[in-house]
């Protein structure tokens, strides 16, 4: 019964708004098919009239000039008869011309005049219409009258150029009077448009407000029927308002009880049900409130077995990010800046991580530590992944430059920004770490170590993406590297091989080409002491690229050694003893 009830009087409400909405509607279509023929007839007949009339006026000076090089021509010795007989035809065709336009204005005031859908001035529409008769039936009579006065004096053999010029004097005077009645005619039309202007307005106004009535009727009736209406349900929906409240406070153990079977029955059965779900939310929430990434999230719950402590060993590929001049950034900016710049940083370079599939660990001050593996990424993926998230990661560089002083209003802020990476491959421990308070799902092992310390070896090398051997070796067929050099970090005690990034498969272009070419030559003969050979190697890299900072620091280096050999037992390995 209630809920028949309610769906009836919603109805009510509904068809009397529907019903209002189409009075509405129509006088608003009525009203504005009004508005809209008066603002046709204003564009198509008054000033298409006007139109009409200044062409008038232009042939008429068309005619006079015309007909002041038919004199011309008749003047020179010998006359031009040709010329004379070309300039007579558009001399007649101006005349024909001017009394076309003096019809389509004539045609367009009687329509205007005939259509009685408009509130037009007809009477002096009526006027407007005589004056363009009397000015077509006098003047241009006057003006033909004397043309044909004076074709005669120039067809004659000889010439009464005095008589010429006096009747050239008087189609002058006759064609300066016929535009200014044209003028005159003009001005009274402007003066009909803007009386006719006035009149839409009026109704748009009228339109505008006989809709704002009826739509401020159709609220006021809304309300009411809304009002008798709720007043029927409102015990019910109080309930729920109490339940709501008791949700907002962080109580969700209880429940309302379901006392009908209408729509406020179902409503409250569909509360309860949320709260049922707000509290399986909840637990998982506690449960996985510790985790960073949203992926590790989804896979803990779609596995919860790699949620257990005890940790497993995968080959996994991690990558460290942070940006190059931090501190000397964070010098000259507020502490708002700075929290703009770091969340706009650190949001395109995790962009490049996601998009690739790559899991975020953490952010460490303006560091991006993060990895790839199983589960989250197919077995063999790992690598290639991380190093293409790094190049498009290099490739947002340019356009933060950018972005950064745009952000913080200040035009230095960014001109130096740039990044460092660092990729290393190999068996790491992965599972949960932490403590009972709060856990991470996170990797550790000496391949996080390595990416960490080859992100920091590229400010040796003075480059910006550093990969390790195995991960070379596992992306190479997606990327395009050099060796730069055999290193031994801190933590560590035989070589490791370091490559470059230098872009993706197949990219790089000529010059990068003999750069890695001479590169290796010089490195080659590094290791073996061939120090000039090495030497003249790394400057031909130099005139492939000049800011190569790697071949620069390999000359540096090289000329050390030429002052100070290495030791006997020399591997060729450079040794960090810094992190």
């Amino acid at each position: 019964m209630m809920r028949s009830s309610i769906r009836s009087q919603i109805l009510g409400i509904a068809v009397g708004l529907i019903i209002l909405m189409v009075i509405v509607s129509a006088l608003s279509t009525v009203m504005t098919r009004k508005v809209a023929h008066q603002l046709d007839e204003l564009t198509t007949k008054y000033v298409e009239a006007n139109n009409h009339l200044a062409r008038m006026q232009t042939q008429s000076l068309g005619r006079s000039l015309e007909l002041r090089r038919m004199v011309i021509a008749k003047m020179q010795s010998p006359p031009d008869e040709a010329g004379f007989a070309e300039r007579k035809q558009r001399y007649e065709a101006a005349g024909v011309a001017i009394e076309q336009e003096a019809g389509a204005v004539h045609g367009l005031i009687n329509a205007i005049i005939d259509d009685l859908a408009t509130d037009s001035d007809n009477a002096a529409l009526g006027r407007i219409d005589s004056r363009i008769e009397d000015t077509s039936r006098d003047l241009l009579h006057y003006l033909d009258e004397e043309h044909d006065r004076l074709f005669p004096l120039l067809e004659a053999k000889t010439q009464d150029f005095a008589e010429i010029r006096r009747s050239l004097t008087r189609i002058d005077a006759l064609r300066d009077e016929l535009n200014q009645r044209i003028d005159g005619i003009r001005t009274d039309m402007m003066a009909q448009v803007r009386a006719d202007a006035a009149v839409t307005m009026r109704d748009q106004q009228r339109t505008i407000a006989i809709s704002a009535v009826l739509t401020g009727l159709a609220a006021i009736l809304g309300l009411t029927f809304s009002l008798f209406v709720s007043s029927g349900i409102t015990r019910p929906v109080r309930r729920l308002l109490d339940g709501t409240r008791a949700v907002e406070a962080g109580r969700l153990d209880g429940s309302i009880d379901v006392t009908t079977h209408d729509e406020i029955g179902q409503l409250t059965t569909a509360f309860n049900a949320m709260l049922a779900q707000l509290r399986r939310n909840e637990k998982m929430r506690e449960t996985f409130g510790r985790y960073i990434d949203p992926r590790v999230v989804e896979t803990l719950i779609d596995r919860p077995v790699l949620a257990a402590t005890d940790g497993q060993r995968r080959v996994m590929t991690v990558l460290f990010c942070d940006m190059k001049g931090f501190t000397a950034l964070s010098e000259g900016m507020t502490p708002q800046g700075l929290v703009k710049v770091m969340n706009h940083f650190l949001t395109a370079m995790s962009e490049q991580v996601r998009n690739n599939h790559g899991v975020i660990d953490k952010y460490i001050g303006d560091a991006i530590m993060a990895y790839w593996g199983p589960p989250f990424t197919e077995k063999g993926e790992d690598a290639r992944l991380a190093c293409l998230a790094a190049i498009g990661m290099l490739g947002r560089v340019a356009a933060l430059r950018t972005e950064l002083p745009e952000l913080l209003g200040v035009r230095a802020a960014g001109s130096a920004c740039d990044i460092r990476v660092g990729i290393a491959t190999g068996e790491v421990l992965v599972g949960s770490i932490g403590s009972e308070f709060m856990m991470s799902y996170t990797v550790m092992g000496d391949s996080v170590n390595l990416a960490s310390r080859l992100e920091g070896a590229n400010k040796a090398y003075g480059s910006r993406c550093l990969i390790s051997e195995a991960t070379m070796m596992a992306a190479d067929d997606a990327i395009e590297t050099r060796e730069i050099d055999r290193i031994v970090v801190v933590g560590q005690i035989h070589p490791e091989a370091v490559f470059e990034v230098m872009g993706g498969k197949g990219d790089l272009a000529p010059e990068q080409l003999i750069l890695r070419a001479r590169y290796a030559e010089g490195l080659a003969a590094y290791r073996t002491r061939r120090w000039d050979e090495a030497r003249r190697a790394f400057e031909a890299a130099l005139e492939a690229v000049p800011s190569d900072d790697p071949s620069k620091g390999m000359i540096k280096r090289i000329n050390d050694f030429v002052t100070k050999a290495p030791p006997h037992d020399w591997d060729g390995a450079w040794r960090f003893d810094y992190k």
